[in-house]
């Protein structure tokens, strides 16, 4: 090794001996005949000094450094003078007298301060990465994700799960976002698909009797990046076999558990984590992934105004719709500009509208109160519970329309309003959701995936007759309003998949071109089985108390896709496309 001991284990047990460091030059000072530098490693600070009358050589070396070269460094441990030691530094008490410096790389002039953590545009960071890694806090961010990364890993292969990695190239078949597809040499005309998860492939382990499965595994994601979802992402991928859901929940939540009490920041709200079904979080919260670090729950105000002659309420309630509304403490003196906001906001859901209810003392003030009796105000008043000083909001539509519009703008007025306790994590576990929900087409889509099997029995039957009223064996982690993961009891009947899967649109004869290899697998003994898969990047995000998930991730790309540092996405040389059996075929521009 070109080093003897790394910049964090200087310490005053070694005062006296001759140590060689590596690494790079953090800060310079200069006092005539001391320079002193401050040299980094992954492992910590240590100050070297040389003296120009006991080291002519290493001080006329370090007097030509600057930051973030790379030196190698020899000399003695030895404490520093009194006064000078720095309790802030695990090896502040000693410094490395110089005898010898080599200049193992010099550096540009980097584009934004190592050493001093200044805001720096997310662009410029992900294009000079390598030294965006050099930084305190982002080399922080990825040690968290490492070792939150092996002990999950450690977690699961202890209580006997088998982590086997599955294979990255496999069958395009989008059921959710779009796939990342790869051509074929060898099959011309036909493309491999990288894998959004590993979902049938781990239920085909589970036909072949591995009974226990994890991976941290990689997979490809071809839609809109956001803050907590990108191009790239990496799951916890867990699998039983001869499981119910409460086995699976009950081995997450202690895994998940102990992660939070070794790694975040701040303790776990409450243990064991609380459990609420989908329709009752769709009732109180207006989401299948509650906040619950703050109260302001939903009201339904339909029977408040069920005799109105109100048109916009009472046309929504006669064809068996609802008014839901929130309770907005202390903000009756909302401006209309605020309002409007907000009204964006809901509408992101699909509310047409929303009306806002101002608490005045005795007055109730309102755009729409000239339309509304003394009496529906007052009951308006009294089913919302409204105190003076507050403000109701309320959206008419159809029932889930009406929650999850009112329930979206809670979420925002949550976060911009600062109303959610930041002393502690709420995690929590929502289940019962309905195996299929309804396309603006009028057709069904899943609610999570197509292999979600039903609750019951009953919800089986309900396939047959009734589908928008079945519930499927589907079950979320949810922790600060943040879905961090999903899992359900898989289909492990052909038959029972196959109607699934009709349901959804999918004719038997064209699943058993698109999900062949799962349905054949199903009649060679398939066990009842379940799992679950976390997001690891959402994770260490709320660990770390970041607001967006690409900070955790080493080479991480822009909100847009955008890979600054290999300049990526890139044209493919023209030969290999040849190869391919591929051409380019350009878009027609737009024009205004």
């Amino acid at each position: 090794m070109l080093r003897t001991h790394t910049c964090g284990e200087a310490r005053a047990s070694l005062a006296g001996k001759e140590v060689t460091l590596a690494g790079w030059v953090h800060t310079r000072r200069d006092h005539g005949e001391l320079t002193f530098i401050d040299l980094r490693d992954r492992y910590g600070i240590t100050q070297v000094v040389a003296h120009a009358k006991e080291n002519p050589a290493a001080h006329k070396a370090l007097g030509k450094a600057r930051n973030e070269w790379v030196l190698r460094v020899r000399g003695t441990v030895r404490p520093r003078p009194e006064g000078t030691k720095n309790p802030k530094l695990p090896t502040g008490e000693v410094e490395i007298a110089a005898s010898e410096i080599e200049v193992l790389n010099e550096s540009k002039t980097p584009p934004f301060y190592v050493n001093e953590e200044t805001e720096v545009e997310e662009t410029l960071r992900w294009k000079y990465r390598y030294v965006d890694l050099r930084r305190e806090r982002s080399r922080d961010i990825i040690k968290l994700r490492h070792e939150v990364t092996n002990f999950i890993r450690n977690f699961f292969v202890e209580r006997g799960f088998w982590e086997i990695e599955t294979t990255m190239m496999i069958r395009s078949d989008p059921t959710g976002a779009r796939d990342f597809i790869v051509p074929s040499r060898y099959y011309p005309g036909k493309f491999w698909a990288l894998p959004q998860s590993p979902q049938q492939l781990k239920q085909i382990l589970m036909v072949g009797g591995i009974d226990k499965y994890v991976q941290i595994a990689r997979c490809f994601r071809d839609e809109d990046p956001r803050a907590d979802r990108i191009y790239e992402l990496t799951q916890l991928d867990v699998e039983m076999s001869f499981a119910e859901p409460d086995d699976v929940m009950s081995i997450v939540e202690e895994c998940y558990t102990a992660v939070f009490e070794r790694f975040a920041k701040k303790p776990l709200h409450r243990k064991p984590w609380p459990r609420i079904t989908f329709d009752d979080a769709v009732r109180l919260y207006g989401s299948d992934r509650p906040d619950t670090r703050f109260a302001m729950e939903l009201v339904d105000l339909t029977d408040a105004f069920r005799a109105t002659s109100f048109a916009v309420f009472r046309d929504v309630i006669a064809d068996g719709g609802a008014v839901r509304g929130i309770v907005v403490p202390g903000k009756a003196g909302a401006t209309r500009k605020d309002i409007d906001g907000w009204t964006v906001v809901a509408k992101t859901k699909g509310a047409k509208g929303l009306v806002s209810f101002a608490i005045a003392g005795s007055e109730i003030r309102s755009p729409v109160a000239k339309f509304l009796s003394a009496n529906e105000l007052a009951e308006l008043r009294r089913t919302s519970v409204a105190k003076d000083g507050d403000l109701v909001l309320a959206v008419a539509a159809d029932y889930h329309t009406a929650s999850m519009s009112i329930g979206t703008l809670r979420s925002h007025l949550g976060a911009t309003l600062g109303l959610a306790d930041e002393s502690a994590h709420h995690a929590m576990w929502v289940y019962r959701f309905p195996m299929f929900e309804r396309t603006p087409e009028g057709g069904w889509t899943f609610s999570h995936n197509p292999f979600a099997g039903p609750l019951t029995a009953e919800d089986a039957n309900l396939m047959e007759t009734d589908p928008g009223e079945a519930r499927s064996s589907q079950y979320d982690l949810v922790i600060d309003g943040n879905e961090l993961g999903g899992g359900s009891i898989r289909i492990h009947n052909r038959a029972l998949q196959e109607r699934a899967l009709e349901i959804l649109g999918v004719p038997k004869h064209e699943a058993a071109v698109r999900f062949g290899a799962l349905l054949d697998a199903l009649e060679y003994g398939a066990p009842p089985e379940g799992g679950i898969a976390t997001g690891m990047d959402r994770t260490v995000m709320i660990l770390a108390g970041l607001s967006n998930a690409r900070e955790t991730i080493a080479f991480p790309k822009t909100q847009t896709g955008y890979d600054p540092l290999l300049d990526a996405p890139a044209a493919a040389d023209p030969k290999l496309l040849e190869e391919l059996g591929l051409r380019v075929v350009a878009k027609p521009e737009k024009h205004d």
